[in-house]
């Protein structure tokens, strides 16, 4: 099975990405798959922490645009990410996998109320802990609650699973001569205005100094080679050059 460079992740989910070719609501044969490369990394002794976008439902900023007021808005897509959890959650427990969702606003009967204390204690007892409505906060993106929830659990890594494989130098499906980075600094990505993260959730890592790894969830079997430490996608990190 080989073993695995990181103790402690943090997986990045889109929303979009659960829901297929279908591009709304939920696949339950993609979130099946990568339920089994979850339960995989866990049997390697990692533990995982998940944080999923809410794209597949709602997208606050972009949806609610001109119509609705954008606080209220972004709580919708809070929404979305737990609705998100829960059922990636039930797949990973139908699996035999022990999974707790966890939640920034209180939803008692939902999930547990977010407590990093708590969520470390479920990571250590091998349990992998979904992170539900984003910060809790609005105009942040899950991006940059994956970033703050990496932080506050002492994240090794970001995983960043997405519909790219990597960050290219432009949009690769725009500009065919695009490049694709094997790694990258949070500085080039910031001075380049790439689109891996936000600028927020980029500036948190940085100043965290969470490397984040960007691959595509298109082949799950992704999240174990970026485990292992083999090459995949792009890693963003700090220049150690300076």
């Amino acid at each position: 099975m080989g073993e695995a460079k990181y103790k402690r992740v943090l997986l990045k989910i889109s929303g979009e990405a659960l829901a297929g070719e279908k591009h709304h609501g939920l696949d339950f044969g993609i979130i099946g798959n990568v339920c089994d490369v979850v339960k995989e990394a866990v049997s390697m002794g990692v533990q995982v922490g998940i944080v999923v976008g809410a794209g597949n439902f709602w997208r606050g900023a972009k949806d609610g645009g001109g119509r609705m007021e954008r606080t209220r808005a972004d709580q919708m897509g809070m929404l979305g990410t737990v609705m998100n959890c829960l059922a990636v959650a039930e797949v990973l427990e139908q699996k035999g996998v022990d999974a707790r969702v966890q939640t920034a606003v209180e939803m008692g009967p939902v999930a547990e109320r977010y407590s990093r204390p708590q969520a470390v204690r479920h990571l250590e007892k091998g349990r992998v802990v979904l992170f539900g409505g984003g910060s809790g906060n609005p105009f942040f993106s899950t991006d940059t609650a994956a970033v703050l929830r990496a932080a506050e659990i002492g994240a090794d890594v970001i995983l960043l699973a997405k519909n790219v494989d990597g960050v290219y130098s432009a949009d690769p499906v725009k500009d065919p001569a695009a490049v694709k980075f094997d790694e990258i600094t949070y500085s080039e990505v910031l001075a380049r205005h790439l689109a891996v993260m936000d600028t927020t959730a980029t500036s948190l890592a940085m100043d965290n100094s969470i490397p984040v790894l960007v691959f595509a969830l298109k082949d799950p079997e992704n999240i174990i080679r970026a485990l292992k430490g083999e090459q995949t996608g792009t890693i963003v990190k700090e220049d150690t050059t300076k």
